[in-house]
């Protein structure tokens, strides 16, 4: 096998390199794209283009956050990278102002945000980054990467350099324990709900189906199952582990989690009331949204319409504690109900984890920058109030990372609604200025005993980039 030729190196380093290129960097590489001055951007993605969960682009969902909830409105509402502007470039924006449609459907947002990708200076798609170092004799990191074909082979090596760097590498789909062989094994019909899609039609051919899971996706799996099977036959399981289908924190103040302000509240927090609030604030992410919950009872209700009751069974507070293969083709769930103490199996022919995702480990991506990483009491990186992981001061370029500091910032660090607001206040912090100008105060609630209204002292300009004009 031939080796891959290599990319010739770029001496010039570039302000800032992203390591992949899913909303939260995409938001970044956009409000990068309007700073004065103009910064010099790289971002580094494997997959072939922008993709948003395609294995959940169920037809009807619609995202859980406003339309405002794009990747630049909420800190720059003027950008050229706004969905209001998506629509006008293609003449559809009139139709969405007659829609009155505060919600917008994933598909659509999927669509915009590809045509954010595919519109962006700097975008590298097909590139997959192997290492991260620090060379302090430059003062620079090193990003190898490798240039894919369309097979997702090697065909080209390459190196960039950058003063500063921005992780926002996603998460992973999880699969608890006990399923994990059988998800990982191919012929058994085992998944998690991240791929549904690409296995709906042989789940919907399945003589019974079973759902693990009571958040959003679990619901709207088990709702897209109900709608396309046959009324009398639907032969479908819904398990959860938690106490009750519940809804969604939506209250307007209970909201207010989601805000700048609590972000910075929460980040104030010391370290072991951190890590218990954050899972006690559950129903705030991983609930269902009412709507969903109002469309499955309809949906089961409709059914009942002319006698008899649907062949679906809804059981919260139950535990899979092990689960086998039985002869061939079926798998075999061993459960426990919390409350009534009680154990039980269930023979079943498919079943789809919506079970979550996880933060992928930075550790991984990060294993050259080791030496000079600073960890909190659980081997965690610490991250300051500004998104960077704190390392040794012998570093002088900064590491920012999206959507990998819910144990430094709280439940707000997954959210959309936020993802302007931090990648605005992470240019604010690499340049020293204020490119974006951002509230001051920005919830009713006021979040402790002190003060939250107080001004924030002005941001450190990371040693070796040049300060913004003006």
């Amino acid at each position: 096998m031939t080796a891959p030729a290599p990319v010739q190196d770029i001496d010039r380093p570039h302000d800032l390199v992203g390591i992949g290129v899913g909303p939260f960097n995409l938001s970044l590489a956009a409000l990068a794209h309007g700073v004065p001055g103009g910064l010099s951007t790289a971002f580094y993605e494997q997959r072939r283009a922008f993709h948003w969960h395609p294995g959940l682009l169920i037809e009807g969902t619609t995202l859980q956050v406003p339309f405002l909830a794009d990747l630049v409105t909420l800190a720059d509402p003027a950008s050229p990278w706004s969905f209001l502007n998506y629509l006008r470039h293609r003449e559809r924006l009139f139709p969405f102002y007659f829609a009155e449609r505060f919600h917008i459907q994933r598909t659509e947002y999927d669509a915009y945000c590809r045509w954010v990708s595919e519109s962006l200076p700097g975008m590298h798609f097909g590139h997959q980054v192997d290492a991260v170092r620090w060379n302090p004799e430059r003062e620079v990191f090193e990003v190898d990467f490798t240039q894919l074909d369309v097979h997702g082979q090697a065909e080209a090596l390459g190196r960039a350099f950058a003063r500063n760097l921005v992780l926002g590498v996603g998460t992973e789909p999880y699969v608890p324990e006990p399923l994990k062989p059988l998800a990982d094994a191919p012929a058994v019909p085992v998944i998690h709900s991240a791929d549904y899609l690409d296995h709906r039609d042989r789940f919907l051919a399945a003589d019974h189906i079973t759902v693990v899971g009571s958040g959003q996706s679990g619901a709207e799996v088990f709702l897209d199952l109900l709608r396309n099977r046959p009324a009398g036959r639907e032969r479908i399981t819904w398990l959860a582990r938690t106490e009750t289908f519940a809804p969604m924190e939506y209250s307007k103040l209970g909201l207010e989690h989601f805000t700048p302000d609590y972000t910075r509240y929460f980040h104030a927090l010391a370290e072991p009331v951190r890590d218990e609030l954050v899972p006690r604030q559950w129903q705030l992410h991983k609930g269902i949204d009412a709507e969903t919950i109002a469309a499955i009872h309809g949906e089961l209700y409709r059914r009942t319409q002319h006698g008899g009751w649907p062949d679906a069974t809804l059981t919260p507070g139950v535990n899979v504690r092990t689960a086998g293969r039985v002869a061939t083709t079926k798998v075999e769930l061993h459960l426990e109900h919390a409350q009534q103490g009680v154990r039980s199996r269930l023979t079943t022919d498919a079943v789809i984890l919506a079970t979550g995702y996880r933060e992928r480990p930075l550790t991984r991506m990060l294993s050259g920058l080791d030496p000079y990483m600073r960890l909190d009491s659980s081997e965690r990186p610490r991250v300051d109030g500004d998104f960077r992981l704190v390392l040794d001061s012998s570093v002088t370029g900064a590491v920012y990372v999206q959507n990998a500091e819910k144990h430094t910032h709280g439940v707000g660090a997954p959210d959309l609604g936020l993802a302007a607001w931090r990648s605005a206040a992470i240019l604010n912090s690499l340049t020293g200025k204020e490119p974006y100008p951002l509230p001051t105060r920005t919830a009713f609630t006021t979040f402790g005993l002190t003060s939250q209204q107080e001004s924030r002292p002005a941001p450190k300009t990371p040693s070796g980039l040049i300060p913004l004009e003006g």
